[in-house]
């Protein structure tokens, strides 16, 4: 698929447990790019140095080799990780408090859609197939409807033909 390895779609780093795949998160990709004026925005967007916005996936395991800072602090992904879980679609209680006060809102309506989407999944398909499955799905979703080239989550306007694109995707 344009954008994403099968490496990457498989990656369970980038399976963020709250819906929030990594694998589309503006961080991530400009990590992977290695690009830094994409970093210099997104670090303005969310109060970061350049520098410091890089993440390479808020599941890794410790010690973390790049992690975003907001990760490093994630009371979601702490609270998965206590209960023993991977995902918050294996919990009976979501959604949450978590969820429903996360900082942004159009981070509360994504995880609202994804996690149920990820639990039809794994219900069909197996815990490893259907975390798969999801992950691709949600790579899927986020491609330009103008010119088909990837997207991140969030974008305003396609990166490559520069056509709006929010309302379409996250509207």
């Amino acid at each position: 698929m344009k954008g994403w390895t099968e490496e990457e779609i498989k990656n369970k780093e980038l399976m963020a447990p709250c819906g929030l795949y990594c694998g589309v998160c503006g961080v991530y990709i400009a990590t992977r790019e290695n690009n830094n004026k994409f970093k210099e925005v997104l670090g303005n967007l969310y109060g970061t140095t350049p520098e410091a916005t890089e993440c390479l996936g808020c599941m890794q395991s410790k010690p973390y080799k790049n992690l975003y800072e907001f990760c490093k602090i994630c009371n979601i992904r702490d609270c998965v990780n206590k209960k023993g879980f991977y995902s918050c679609h294996q919990c009976d209680d979501w959604p949450c408090e978590k969820i429903e006060n996360f900082g942004f809102k159009i981070g509360v309506k994504v995880m609202k859609r994804a996690i149920p989407k990820w639990r039809k999944e794994v219900a069909i398909n197996g815990d490893v197939q259907g975390s798969i499955n999801w992950a691709r799905s949600e790579c899927e979703m986020y491609h330009c409807n103008y010119c088909g080239e990837p997207l991140f989550r969030g974008a305003q306007k396609c990166r490559s033909c520069k056509n709006d694109t929010f309302e379409k995707l996250e509207g």
